[in-house]
């Protein structure tokens, strides 16, 4: 399975977003720090749930990241986050 959707579908689990949008963005990346030959380095994640209503913007960043888990989080370069509820 790729990153993409390992990202994908944990979050979706996490969170049953009323919109998610998982963009690997790695190519646009070449030649800078942290790409990775065939991509998965470079993310965009756009993400609407009514779970992260009532949390502030470093409380919705935690969450997506604890929901995404340590282990993926450590194979990603770079993880640009869109959260609102």
């Amino acid at each position: 399975m790729s990153v993409r959707d390992e990202i994908y579908e944990r979050l979706s689990a996490a969170f049953t977003p009323s919109e998610l949008v998982v963009v690997d963005d790695s190519e646009s990346h070449r030649g800078h720090a942290g790409y990775q030959e065939g991509g998965e380095s470079h993310f965009n994640v756009k993400i609407r749930a009514q779970a992260f209503e009532s949390m502030s913007r470093i409380q919705r960043h935690r969450a997506v990241h604890a929901a995404i888990g340590k282990e993926l989080v450590a194979r990603i370069h770079a993880l640009a986050l869109d959260i609102d509820s």
